[in-house]
Formats: structure tokens, C-alpha cells, sequence
């Protein structure tokens, strides 16, 4: 991510849908995984920096009192709340934290951080962990895998519709999004990290959910082919067709990593 490059609230634009049903769902081993390497028993209480449309808060949430999901998109936490009541969800930027929320046993980032001010954010949630409270970042890949679906001629056809260079909300990202987050984190004062992993599983997706994933990115979200959207889908079907008449497609997700940083 280079230093020209500023968020701004048309990131997601229009993608809140499809990210629900473009992405594959966390599976229930992270949720258990956690539970074991964090001694979970329903006490204390959740952050998921953001939570989108609280794919991960809802997961973690039966092992809190209380979960809490942040988000600046509008329109990821109008999804969350359909999905779910149970949840607090908080419309802020991250680098608005600590915004009052209150302690928590566990902030977890998961596929948000690289957006946003990460000295920032990661110094006002050292600030926001009870005693014993750890941060949690997620790596992972909810939108692809490796099998049947023809990534490589989707981004290629994306590029034509969008150009050679990443896009992202009203801006771009040449170089595409940062790395580095063990220095980031160390910088904060946090400690670690400490890691477990939950492996790979093969999904089915059929064509429509393929479509939605593509537009779940931030570098393909409707809004940036303007008038050009439909004409876009219909040649995005029309690859998929070939690839699959069937419109079904099976890949092998990667394995989910979660780094435990210690404040």
C-alpha cells in the first residue's frame, strides 16, 4: 500500500451482498480451536475490527458474554444485523478506537487489518485488552482456493474491465496491499506471536456464488465498472459456462492461521 492511497467509504461499495454469499463460511474447527488455545467459557467479551458482515463475530460469539463487531461500511453491518440480533454492531472506522467501547478478552482482525492505519489501531487496541486479554489476526482466504474455478481468466477479465492496476474505493494499489504486521504489532508493545493453524477443506460453489465472490472484492465491487456492470457479468457467466457447464466448482481452501499477540 503506498502513502498516496487513503481510504475513503466507497471501498465496499454495493459488495455487502455478495461478500454473504460470495465467500466461504469460517468452519466451526476455528471457532473450536480458539475455544481450546484461549480457554473460552463463555465469560468476557468480543471485538471483531472489522467485522463486515460478522463472519467471524458471529462464529465466535456463543463463547462470550457479549460480542461486539466494527465496521465502517454501512451496508456490511445491515447484513449482520439480518443475520443476527445477538450481536452489538458498531458503525466507526477502526482508527476511531477506542470510541468507548470498553475492555475486552479478545480483538480479533480477520483479512481487515492491511486497511487501515496499523500503528494506529493496533496501539488503541493494546489499550482496549483486559488483563490476560489477547489480539488475534486471522489470516485467511474465504473467496478462493485452488481447483476448478478459472481464477487466473477472471482476474484477466476484470484487468480489461478495470485496467492493469489494483483498484481500491476511489483510488489504487499498485503495489497491492501491506505485509509486515509482526513489526507493526511488535511496535504497539504487543508480545508473541503465538500461532495455531486449522487446515484446508474443499468446497462446492456453484456459478452465482463464484459471481459473488468476485464482486465481495474490493478490486472488482460493482460500483467501479459503472455502467459497465451487467456487461462485465455476462462475460464473467459466459467463462464460468465454459469452465463448468455444470455451473458447479470445487477448490481446496487454504489453511486458516491465527497469530495470538500478547499486550
Amino acid at each position: 500500500m503506498t502513502d498516496a492511497w487513503e481510504w475513503d467509504p466507497s471501498l465496499y461499495s454495493g459488495s455487502a451482498g455478495y461478500y454473504v454469499r460470495g465467500r466461504a463460511a469460517y468452519p466451526p474447527s476455528l471457532a473450536e480451536a480458539f475455544v481450546a488455545e484461549l480457554g473460552l467459557d463463555g465469560s468476557g467479551r468480543l471485538l471483531d475490527v472489522g467485522c463486515g458482515p460478522g463472519s467471524l463475530t458471529l462464529l465466535l460469539a456463543g463463547s462470550f458474554e457479549e460480542a461486539v463487531g466494527l465496521d465502517a461500511d454501512a451496508d456490511m453491518l445491515a447484513e449482520a444485523r439480518r443475520l443476527s440480533e445477538g450481536c452489538r454492531w458498531v458503525h466507526r472506522r477502526a482508527e476511531e478506537l477506542p470510541a468507548g467501547l470498553g475492555t475486552f478478552r479478545l480483538v480479533t482482525f480477520a483479512q481487515s487489518f492491511h486497511w487501515f492505519d496499523r500503528p494506529r489501531v493496533a496501539a488503541a487496541v493494546r489499550g482496549m485488552l483486559e488483563p490476560g486479554g489477547i489480539c488475534a489476526h486471522v489470516h485467511a482466504t474465504t473467496h478462493e482456493g485452488d481447483g476448478s474455478v478459472p481464477h487466473a481468466e477472471i482476474a484477466e477479465l476484470v484487468r480489461e474491465y478495470l485496467g492493469p492496476v489494483r483498484r481500491a474505493g476511489r483510488g489504487t494499489l499498485p503495489s497491492g496491499t501491506p505485509g509486515g504486521e509482526p513489526e507493526i504489532y511488535r511496535g504497539a508493545g504487543f508480545r508473541g506471536p503465538r500461532r495455531f493453524t486449522v487446515p484446508g477443506r474443499v468446497v462446492t460453489r456453484t456459478a452465482d456464488e463464484v459471481v459473488a465472490g468476485v464482486f465481495s472484492l474490493s478490486g472488482s465491487a460493482p460500483h467501479l465498472f459503472g455502467e459497465r456492470r451487467a456487461e462485465f457479468e455476462a462475460g464473467l457467466r459466459e467463462l464460468l459456462g465454459r469452465a463448468s457447464p455444470a455451473g458447479v466448482f470445487t477448490e481446496r481452501l487454504r489453511e486458516i492461521a491465527v497469530d495470538l499477540w500478547e499486550p
